[in-house]
Parts: C-alpha cells; sequence; structure tokens
C-alpha cells in the first residue's frame, strides 16, 4: 500500500504542492505548509495562483509551520505522516554550511514527533551539498552539510538516494535562492530518502538460563556477544540467508553422498579443567569464557525478574547440557558444578569430531553434515567476525581409496562454491573458478580462498571461508581415513548476496530479511546508505609488570562500543627517555551499518572505553 498522509514544508510559491497534487490518487491527503503567513505571500502572483490550485482540489493548507518545531503545528490525532519533503532547505541569505546543518539537525529531530514507524523522509539538496558518496562530485565531509549525521540526530537512517527530477512535478519552480524570488541551482540534485532506525539497546547483557540435570543454572552474555546468542538463524522456521545458504551446501552434497545430518544444540564447552578439546582446537586464549551461577531465589547474580521478552530468549537454552569428561564420573560433575561453574563457548565445531566418529553408529562412506553458531574472540577487522555459523562436513572412507573419494569431494565442493559465488554477478562476467584449495604445511590440509567479486577491487581479492582437514585411522576405525571440511556460512553468504558487512547478518530490523526469498538469491542492497564515520585516537602508558593483550583491546573495544567500531589502526609506539614508560596510540574508527549512530554517541563511547581499557587491561589512558 502507498503512502496515504503527506507533508509539505518549506514550500516557497508553493508550485510543488501544486504539481505534486495533480499526481496524486484521491485516497492521498496531502498537507502543504510554509514559514511565511498568507500577508507575506500576496504580493507573489505565482504563489496566489498555486494557492488557488491546492484550495480548489481540497489541499490542506498550514502557514506560519515551522519546519523544525512541527509537533506544535499538529495536534496529536493529526501527526502520522507517511512521507514528509522538504526540498532545497536553506536558512536563507548567505547562510553558511554550519547553520544550514543545525537547520536539518532540529528538522530531522522534529520530523520524529509527526512521521509514521514506516514512515520517509524525503530531503532535495543541491549537488555536493548532502556530503555523501551518491554526489558527484563529493564535497570534503567538513564542507557539507553532513546530512546523514544530521539525519542521526533524529534517529533516522538514509535508506536511498535518487535524482531529483523536475520532469516528474511538471510546472514545479524552486525558489528562496538566498531568500529572494531566484531558483536553487538544481543540475546533479539528489532526493536523499530517510527511514527510522532501531535504537540501540541498553547496554546491560542478558541473561540467559539453562538446566544441567535437575539444577538450574543462569549466565549473562558476554557484552562482546550482545545479541548474537540465541538468534536461531539455522532453525527450520528459518529464512535468514544464513539458512538458505546451508540449505542449498547440504543439498548439492547430498546429490554424490548419502547424507547423515546431525542436529546441534550445544554452544558450552567443557568445564574449566577438563580435557576433551582435541588438538586441532585447544585456544582457549581465543575462547569467551562465562560464569555459570546457581540458579535460585537468593542468587545475586540475577537482578530483579526475568521479562516476558526474555523468556522468550531463554526457551532453547533450557535443555542445554556440558560435556562430561571421560576421567569424572557423574558425581563428580554434578559437585564440579554446583553454585558456580566457568565454561567457554565454543571456538568450532571441530571439537565435536571425536564424540562423532567414535560413535558407535558412525557409518563410514556417509557425508556427516552439523551446522551451528561458534565464537570466538578476534581483532576488528573488515571480514572476521567473533561470532559466526560453521557447517562442518565430516567423511570417513578406507584408507584405499583415498587417492579417489578427497578429490571428488574437494572438486564437487569446488563447483558447488562457484555456483553459489557467482549468481549475482552481471549475465555474461566471464570468470575463472572462484574457490581454490591452497595447501598447508600439511599436504593432507587445505585453506579455502575465494575471490571477492561482489565488493569491488577495493576489498582484500581472496578470502579465506573454512578449511580441509584430514586424518588418519584411530582407535575406532582402524582402516579408515577421515576428511572434515569446516565452512563459514556467514562469509559464504556475504560473498553470496554481496552484504558488505558481516554485522548486517545479525541486525534485529525486519527490513534485512524482507530482502530475501527462500529459493532465490538476488544482489542486496543495504536500506542504510553512506553511515557516517566518526575517528577518535587513544594513547595510554603500559603496566610493564601486567603487559598487553592486545586481542582483549579489540574485545574490550568491541564490547563497550556495541560491535559499533569497524577499524583499530595502530599509530605508534612512544618509550620515554626518562621514564622509560611504553606508550601506544591507536586509532578508532566508529560506523554502524544499520542504524543512526551520532557524533555525542560515539563521544561517550570513546570516554567509556577509557575507563574499561584502565580497569579490565591495567593501562593509564593519556
Amino acid at each position: 500500500m502507498g503512502p496515504r498522509r503527506l507533508l509539505l514544508v518549506g514550500e516557497g510559491n508553493f508550485s510543488f504542492a501544486a504539481a505534486l497534487s495533480e499526481t496524486l490518487d484521491s485516497g492521498v491527503c496531502l498537507t502543504a505548509t510554509c514559514l511565511q503567513h498568507p500577508a507575506e505571500l500576496a504580493r507573489d502572483p505565482v504563489a496566489r495562483e498555486n494557492l488557488q490550485r491546492l484550495r480548489e482540489r481540497g489541499t490542506e493548507i498550514r502557514f506560519g509551520v515551522d519546519c523544525t518545531q512541527l509537533a506544535n503545528a499538529f495536534e496529536l490525532q493529526d501527526r502520522e505522516f507517511d512521507r514528509i519533503y522538504f526540498n532545497f532547505p536553506h536558512c536563507g541569505r548567505k547562510a553558511g554550511v554550519a547553520k544550514n546543518r543545525k537547520l536539518l539537525a532540529k528538522f530531522f529531530q522534529s520530523c520524529v514527533d509527526v512521521l509514521a514507524e514506516e514512515g520517509e523522509v524525503h530531503v532535495a539538496l543541491c549537488r555536493g551539498q548532502g556530503g555523501t558518496s551518491a554526489d558527484k562530485p563529493q564535497r570534503e565531509w567538513h564542507n557539507s552539510w553532513q546530512v546523514v549525521a544530521m539525519a542521526a540526530l533524529g534517529g533516522l537512517i538514509l535508506s536511498d538516494v535518487l535524482p531529483f527530477r523536475c520532469e516528474a512535478v511538471p510546472g514545479y519552480k524552486c525558489t528562496g535562492y538566498r531568500s529572494q524570488d531566484k531558483s536553487f541551482h538544481i543540475e546533479g540534485a539528489l532526493n536523499h530518502i530517510f527511514t527510522r532506525s532501531l535504537p540501540f539497546e541498553g547496554s546491560q547483557p542478558r541473561v540467559f538460563s539453562i538446566k544441567l540435570g535437575d539444577q538450574g543454572f543462569s549466565f549473562s552474555e558476554p557484552k562482546a556477544l550482545a545479541g548474537k546468542l540465541n538468534r536461531g538463524f539455522l532453525e527450520a522456521s528459518s529464512c535468514h540467508p544464513i539458512k538458505i545458504i546451508n540449505e542449498k551446501l547440504i543439498v548439492e552434497m547430498g546429490k554424490i553422498f548419502p547424507l547423515k545430518r546431525l542436529k546441534c544444540s550445544l554452544p558450552l564447552l567443557p568445564l574449566e579443567g577438563t580435557s576433551v578439546l582435541p588438538s586441532w582446537n585447544c585456544d582457549s586464549m581465543s575462547s569467551f569464557w562465562i560464569n555459570l551461577h546457581e540458579d535460585n531465589s537468593d542468587s545475586e547474580f540475577l537482578n530483579g525478574e526475568i521479562t516476558k521478552e526474555m523468556e522468550d530468549f531463554l526457551v532453547s537454552f533450557s535443555q542445554l547440557s556440558i560435556y562430561k569428561s571421560p576421567r569424572r564420573d557423574d558425581k563428580e560433575i554434578h559437585e564440579g558444578i554446583s553454585g558456580q561453574a566457568k565454561v567457554w563457548l565454543r571456538s568450532s565445531l571441530l571439537v565435536h569430531v571425536q564424540a562423532i566418529i567414535q560413535a558407535p553408529d558412525f557409518l563410514p562412506g556417509s557425508l556427516y553434515i552439523l551446522s551451528g553458531p561458534v565464537f570466538r574472540k578476534c581483532h576488528i577487522l573488515p571480514f572476521t567476525m567473533p561470532a559466526f555459523h560453521e557447517t562442518l562436513l565430516i567423511l570417513g572412507f578406507n584408507q584405499s581409496l583415498k587417492d579417489g573419494c578427497l578429490p571428488s569431494l574437494l572438486n564437487h565442493l569446488t563447483g558447488i562454491l562457484d555456483s553459489l559465488l557467482t549468481q549475482t554477478l552481471p549475465e555474461g562476467s566471464m570468470l575463472n573458478s572462484s574457490v581454490e584449495f591452497v595447501p598447508q604445511l600439511n599436504a593432507n590440509n587445505y585453506m579455502i580462498h575465494v575471490k571477492s567479486h561482489n565488493f569491488g577491487p577495493d576489498c582484500a581479492k581472496d578470502l579465506i571461508i573454512g578449511s580441509v582437514t584430514s586424518s588418519a585411522a584411530n582407535i575406532t576405525h582402524k582402516d579408515q581415513y577421515f576428511v572434515f571440511v569446516s565452512i563459514n556460512l556467514d562469509l559464504l553468504a556475504m560473498l553470496t548476496w554481496g552484504i558488505a558487512d558481516w554485522r548486517m547478518l545479525w541486525t534485529f530490523d525486519n527490513r534485512f530479511m524482507k530482502k530475501f526469498v527462500p529459493g532465490e538469491i538476488e544482489p542486496f542492497k543495504s536500506y542504510s546508505l553512506y553511515p557516517p564515520c566518526y575517528v577518535h585516537d587513544i594513547s595510554f602508558w603500559l603496566n610493564e609488570e601486567k603487559g598487553f593483550d592486545e586481542l582483549e583491546f579489540h574485545t574490550v573495544a568491541r564490547a563497550v562500543s556495541q560491535d559499533t567500531i569497524i577499524s583499530i589502526q595502530f599509530l605508534g609506539r612512544f618509550h620515554h627517555p626518562k621514564t622509560e614508560q611504553v606508550s601506544l596510540c591507536y586509532r578508532l574508527t566508529y560506523q554502524t551499518c544499520d542504524k543512526a549512530l551520532t557524533q555525542q554517541q560515539v563521544a561517550s563511547m570513546q570516554s567509556q572505553f577509557r575507563k574499561e581499557i584502565q580497569q579490565q587491561l591495567h593501562v593509564i589512558p593519556r
């Protein structure tokens, strides 16, 4: 259904309103407003004629409406406009960019009071004024009106940019250039379309409950993983691109191998001190550790009652269990987790390999598939993520068939990945294979490299989306050879649809899911364009006794910024000649992919970050 109520602000001679009114359906209600009063427009014959045309069509006209105080102009029942138009805003006379930015900021904040929940704000600006990459040529940021940053102050994001075409509204004549009866230079002008952004959630982490046997426990999600636990992207009812890409992969693999799909609902790993992790994935330093607390009414861990919304998040965690070390009996395990226990979130599905291949019903020759979320601490980089979904392919076969089965598996996988990665490319694109298996020191192990065709020349040419690990016979299957293929589904989905920011996969905004149709793959177009960047530097003295862990530095930054820091650049190291103290300096770049982010919010995060690194990393900010 199209817009039903339209609001025009800042009308000069009402020519836009008059022209637009002739194009609207009878069911659309148009309200045209201007700042001037009737007496001020009486001397303009063009304005008088347009006002007469509007009155004949029954258009509502309001005078003396300040676009920066729209709530004052409309009663509560008269608000909820589907679209608000402001063409070529200007403070008048020779106002500079600073005054015009202020006008835009107040206008956007005012719009929120009268805009429908799914409404749009249309702002037409002359060439270069907006300051986005859509402007050709693009002005320097400081010399532009910084329209996306001003809109963020009202909680709005830029969702589309279109050329402003006067021919679409015949008879429109923009006026008011420097408060005169002169037109703005509208060649190359752009219409910027803004929509509401989801608000930033509170920084308090969610609390989850789990049941181990008959005992209930609770834990708080790590701040760096806020909003990334228990999302259910791979559930049967999901239409998430992660689920779509995984199903396509599984269906194609099933064409040459009999499949065995395994359920995966265990994001928790062993208790601290147990040793069931396989040797290839025991890097506990990059794992997220969590504390389980006994869940009872006297516990100080739970703050208040859990809301109904929180209960919805807890459902799929209710049946979780922790792996038990074979060196302990059930009684010891129960006693070990009584009251409080420390566990980690799995960093790879490979930790389940031993349990799968040693199961009594494991069938060599069948392809076992396990899919689920994994979590690991990592540096803040464009294509590394602290949480993603992994698919693990496990194939066991007789060692005498090694020379035939392994190449067959890799060739088939290459064809599937190539097909997925080229679906959104223009027709006729002549490309070689996008996939390459790069051997490691162990000749039987490979890293899966792919070319990122969808992200342009500025992106890294090759990305690693997974690995192939092979293993000789084990105790259970002495004559068998095993191949384990691990694939990062999030990265594969990004490359397939052209989703440039991994954080978009985790958004709570419903507009993201509306971009995807099961069974179809079309290029992804973001609903949040040209979000502003904010840059802050930070320097601090190191504590020689405590040392410095850069991975933890990135993890704290991720947590404090709520994943809005997209880059951490090391600028330099300073050694004080007298005190022998060492200082490090970093540059942090803040930017969101789905929410409105303001300079004030970033300043607050930066201030909090200084406090957190002093407390957690034992450094002294300068």
